[in-house]
């Protein structure tokens, strides 16, 4: 069964992808759960909120490896790994690009810790989240989610249903998925702020928003135009150079 490549893609995204809900549940996700302790023990909550990751994961898998495919999208790097050749070439041709990005990406969130509303700031030091999850929740499981499962499904169904498959699809379709995939990865923020009590009114939703699109829309595009590997680097380089700047 495993020797299906589209199954052997997606296992091997989700295991991925679950190393980086792995470090983000044990790291940040105490750190929440003890300023609202829960009704159950605590590792009995924190396994349970890995099961649900797991779950949401395997089925945004799952829509990435059904749709991608059909409308051009790939993980080449993952791909050419798992046919044993290739796998250097599609690296070459993701770095320097990703690299870009992820430096740009990684300057404008220097720019957006000094430019946080006063409410962001407070919770910044309540909240320690280390580089682990963010490099490996933030350049992996959120690209897996939000581009391999969403944006591919975004740019399928008006392929499917407008186009009628005929053809390549438009790249106005590519660019609006990017578009809604990245809004919606702003709007994907919104309750981690409330779990850390940040109350939303208008300038935090607009930071937070806003400050997770333009980012998302790039990562969205790295994905479109090399594949979902620069989404992850660009993400995680993004990450990093943050963290050790501020």
């Amino acid at each position: 069964m495993l020797k299906n490549p589209r199954i052997q893609l997606g296992v091997t995204l989700w295991a991925l992808a679950m190393i980086g809900v792995v470090a983000l549940s044990l790291t940040v996700l105490p750190q929440l759960l003890a300023k609202a302790p829960p009704q159950v023990p605590l590792n009995v909550a924190i396994a349970g909120s890995m099961l649900q990751s797991a779950v949401l994961l395997a089925f945004a898998v799952w829509l990435g490896v059904t749709v991608s495919g059909q409308v051009g999208l790939r993980a080449p790097l993952v791909e050419a790994s798992l046919a044993g050749s290739g796998a250097i070439n599609a690296l070459k041709r993701q770095v320097l690009p990703a690299t870009a990005v992820g430096i740009a990406v990684g300057i404008l969130l220097i720019y957006l810790v000094g430019a946080a509303p006063a409410q962001l700031e407070s919770v910044g030091t309540q909240i320690q989240i280390p580089l682990a999850p963010k490099l490996l929740y933030g350049g992996i499981t959120e690209e897996v989610i939000m581009r391999w499962g969403l944006m591919s499904l975004l740019v399928w169904l008006p392929w499917r249903f407008l186009q009628k498959r005929s053809g390549a699809p438009r790249s106005r379709y590519f660019l609006i998925g990017a578009l809604v995939a990245a809004v919606l990865f702003g709007v994907g923020h919104l309750p981690a702020a409330v779990a850390m009590g940040v109350e939303l009114n208008a300038p935090v939703l607009t930071y937070i928003v806003i400050g997770n699109t333009i980012p998302g829309l790039l990562f969205g595009l790295l994905y479109w135009r090399l594949g979902l590997e620069a989404a992850f680097l660009a993400h995680a380089l993004a990450h990093a150079i943050s963290t050790f700047a501020v």
